[in-house]
Order: structure tokens, then sequence, then C-alpha cells
């Protein structure tokens, strides 16, 4: 009889607490533990040799320990040391790889357990193979659950990172629309921030051109592959993403430019992609161009491509729009501008060649006739200056009138001299350094004129200055003027003062006027204009 047959699986029933207390030393620490959890949260199993090399060193192990236990308390069932390795392998590795260790541990167990007699396989051991293996199958279950939960998590994990990123690089975008940027800095952050979304490394913008023809408009390239030409046009006739969306009015992709046909597809091979996917650029209801994402490798970019690059697109619209709009906008506010300064022109010289004419022939007409008055009538000679006087007098006040109207010596001499004219009438003494090299449009001459003249104005009513210095130059394609005076400064545009008609009509012709009136500092008017047309970039 072997001893301790009424213990066959005594080791079930041996409580946590006595196995914690005698064995703790075979607890991991904190840092191996993790490692294990790591490990059996692992979407994929490591491989099944390191399963049983790990599964035979924990036997091993086990079998040593409980040997030794048994030498210090004989008669205790130390069985249970054996389902350590059991749970970490059935754990970690899969399920043929936990029934085996769990037999060969419930064995070692059965061995081990009435050591030193005999081994033999009788119904007890069988028992303990058989909760062995339960045990295994409980745990690899769990496992598996646990693995296809971590893995569930993890790609939602990525899935949140995915679109978080995709979140802020779409803010950024947005951001430079909402300040206004230009859309060739808007179609360059757009191709950028897509690229770097969608992992490609390679992203182009086109817009359609009336013949059917795409130009490159922005582009982000893959390094080690050629660079995308901005300003190049291709024809898209054959077969290209550009061209499908542009016939589709969709999204579209080509999983593989292989056998595609067309200079277009030989262009994009050239260049080293060998699959793309498009989203169209629709603003104000018409197709504008696409934005396009590719890459040199073979494998299809993911399902979700079109959805994230239509994303892209729309802001793309939108900025288009709205460049256009302010395009809009500022060409209609110059309109209003030069409509009204041609309005002002033509009353001046209706005023100067009309009714100032009329006062001076007038005038000369009563001189004649003053002249002719005999000298014992002085009181009617005298009536007569009176009336010729004040004639000279409207008709100063109305060469006054039609000169702040609109200047004539602007028309005819340009901005320098009509700078120094009102520098001469200023009550005010005046400083001036002028580098005008060429004449820039009249409108530009004409803010530029009405914001030195305002400047002295106020200088002269307001500002209780001691002198004036204007500084006006052409600096590439603007004309910079600055106006500086010494007095009690503490102006401020929004009291009416004519600085905000002046911001108004500077900003209509595409510049800006900043103001700087510091009490006690002085004011300082700076004003910039372009006097180069730019082409527009989204037409």
């Amino acid at each position: 009889m072997r001893r301790n047959r009424s213990r066959t699986c005594g080791w079930l029933a041996a409580t946590p607490g006595a196995i914690t207390a005698r064995h703790r030393t075979d607890i991991p620490p904190s840092s191996m533990r993790g490692r294990l959890v790591s490990l059996s949260l692992r979407s994929t199993s490591p491989p099944c040799w390191l399963g049983f090399a790990v599964a035979t060193t924990f036997i091993a192990a086990e079998s040593v320990l409980v040997h030794w236990l048994k030498q210090i308390w004989p008669g205790e069932a130390f069985g249970v040391v054996y389902l350590l390795g059991v749970l970490v392998v059935s754990t970690i590795w899969g399920l043929g790889v936990a029934v085996v260790t769990s037999v060969a541990s419930a064995i070692a167990f059965a061995y081990f357990r009435n050591w030193p007699e005999p081994f033999g396989a009788e119904a007890d051991d069988l028992a303990a193979i058989a909760v062995f293996l339960v045990v295994a199958l409980l745990a690899n279950t769990l496992a598996g659950l646990a693995r296809a939960h971590a893995a569930e998590a993890n790609r939602r994990r990525e899935q949140a990172d995915l679109v978080a990123e995709q979140q802020a690089a779409l803010r950024r975008v947005a951001t430079l629309v909402a300040r206004g940027a230009t859309s060739a800095q808007v179609f360059s952050a757009v191709a950028e921030e897509s690229a770097r979304c969608l992992g490609v490394l390679n992203a182009t913008l086109f817009r359609y051109e009336p013949d059917g023809s795409g130009t490159i408009v922005a582009a982000c390239d893959e390094p080690g592959l050629q660079k995308m030409p901005v300003g190049e046009r291709l024809t898209l006739e054959g077969d290209n993403i550009a061209a499908m969306v542009l016939h589709s009015g969709s999204p579209a992709r080509m999983d593989s430019h292989d056998h595609a046909v067309g200079s277009a597809a030989a262009r994009i091979r050239e260049l080293g992609l060998r699959a793309g996917v498009g989203a169209p650029i629709v603003v104000d209801g018409q197709l504008w161009g696409a934005i396009v994402a590719g890459t040199s490798r073979r494998e299809p970019l993911p399902t979700d491509t079109e959805a994230r690059l239509a994303e892209f697109a729309d802001l793309v619209a939108t900025a288009i729009a709205n460049a256009e709009a302010r395009a809009q906008l500022t060409a209609s506010r110059s309109r209003i501008i030069t409509a009204t300064d041609e309005a002002r022109r033509r009353l001046e010289r209706d005023l100067h060649d009309g009714a100032q004419q009329r006062l001076v022939s007038l005038g000369l007409a009563l001189r004649t006739v003053e002249a002719a008055v005999p000298s014992e009538l002085s009181t009617l000679q005298t009536q007569l200056s009176g009336v010729v006087a004040g004639l000279v007098d409207v008709s100063a006040d109305l060469r006054e009138i039609s000169r702040g109207i609109h200047p004539a010596i602007l028309s005819k001499g340009g901005l320098g001299p009509a700078l120094k004219a009102l520098a001469r009438r200023s009550t005010v003494p005046v400083e001036l350094d002028l580098n005008l090299t060429e004449r820039v449009p009249e409108s530009a001459e004409v803010a530029a004129y009405y914001v030195a003249a305002e400047a002295l104005t106020n200088a002269a009513k307001y500002a209780q200055a001691s002198g004036i210095d204007i500084d006006a130059w052409t600096e590439g394609p603007h004309l910079r003027l600055s106006v500086r005076d010494d007095g009690v400064g503490g102006a401020d545009p929004a009291e009416g003062s004519g600085l905000m008609g002046l911001i108004d009509r500077v900003e209509a012709l595409g510049g800006h006027l900043h103001i700087t009136s510091h009490p006690g500092c002085g004011t300082t008017l700076f004003m910039q204009i372009p006097i180069v047309t730019e082409s527009p970039t989204t037409t």
C-alpha cells in the first residue's frame, strides 16, 4: 500500500494561506509578473519550441523545489507547486503546448508525491492528470479571451490615435484657412499633413484646367523618389487616378500602375509610385481639382483611405472658396475706390475748368467795369472792388476744395511732387525723404497721398506737433509710406478721426495701414500697398 493514500488529492485541499506562507519565495517579482502579463496578452503566441523549453524548465525547478520541501516537511502535499508552470504555459502558449505541459506536470506530481516509492499509473494519478488538464484548458481559454480583448483594445487605441492624429492635422490646416493664409500655403500644408496622416509620404494636389489637363499645385514627396514638380501640367488621358476623379467626380483608387496606359501613368511610374487613392475637390458645386495620395509600396492602401483623404479635400475646397471670396471682395472694394477716385477726378476737373474759370472771367469783367466807372462814382467803384475781392476769395476757396477732392498735381506729376506740395502747405515743418524710383499705379498714389494729407491735418489740429517726417519709397513689389510726428499721440481710429476710412482704402488695395500712437510719444502711420498684381492661384 502506498503511504498517504487518504491524501490522494490532498494537495487540492491545501489552504491558500498555507501555500502562500510556505512558498513565498516562489512568487516572481513585480517586473517578472509584468513581463508575464504582457506575454499573455500578446495577439500571437511565442514559438512552440520556446513553450516546451519553458515548460521543461518549470517542471525541473518545481520538482527540485518539491523534493526539497518534502525533506523539510515530510508527509505534506506540495503538488500544487506544479500548477504554476501549467498556468504560465497555458496562459501564454496554445492549447497543444498547454496539454503536453499539463500531462508532464501531472506525471511529475504523481512521481514525487510518494517518492521514494515507485511510480505506478493508478486511478489517483489519472485523476491528477485530468485535473491538470482541466486547469490548463481553463487557463488557456481565459488567456485566449484576455488576448482577444487586449487585441480589440489595442485596435481601438490605434484607431483612436489615428483619428486624433488626423483631427490634429485637420485643425492645423483649418487654422491656416481661418487666418487667411494664401492658397499656396494651404495647398502645401494639406499635401504634407495628408501624406503624414495616411502614412504614404507622397501626396499631390491637382488643379483641373479647361482643356482637361491637370496642373500640380502642391506636392509632398517620398524620400528617395523623384520630386513632383509643382507647376507641371499633365495630360490626363489613359489610366490614372486624376482622370478617374475628373470623369466620375468621386473618389477613385488604383492598386497598381504597372499596366496602366497613357503619358500620365508613365510619368507616375517614372516617379516611382505604384498605387494611389484620389478624392475630388469641389468648390461651389464645381469640380476644381483632386488630391491624390500615392505610395511606392506594392500593397494597396487601406480601404478607409478615400474617406480620410476626402476630409482634407473638403478643407482645400474651403480654403479655395475663402480665397476666391476674399479676392472678389478685395476686387469689389478696389473697384469702388477706383470709381470714387474717378468721380473725384471728374468733379475736380469740372470745378477747375468750369466754375473756377467762370469766376475768374467774372472777376476780370468786373475789373473792366470798375476801371470804366467815372471817378465821381467812387462809392460804386468801392462796391465793385469789394465784389471782385469776394470773387477772388471764392475762387481761392473753390481751388482748395477741388484740391481736397482730388489733387490735380497727383495726376500730372505723381506722388513725389504731390507730397512736396503737401509739405509746402503744411503749417508744421515737414522733412521729406523720397525714394520713388518709378511711377506706381494711380490708386496706390492716391491712397498714399490721402494718408499723408490726413496725417498732416491731424498733426496740425490735434497733435501739437513741432515737426513731421515723411518717408516714401518703393521696395520690390510694394509702395511704402511712413509719416511720423512728435506730438501728444493718443490717436484712435475708432473715434472717427478719418483714419478708419484710410485703413479701409488701403486694405481695399490689398495693403495695410498700421497706426502707432502712444500718449506722449507722437503718432506714426506706416502704409504698405502692393504695386505688382499677382496672378491668382485659384483659377
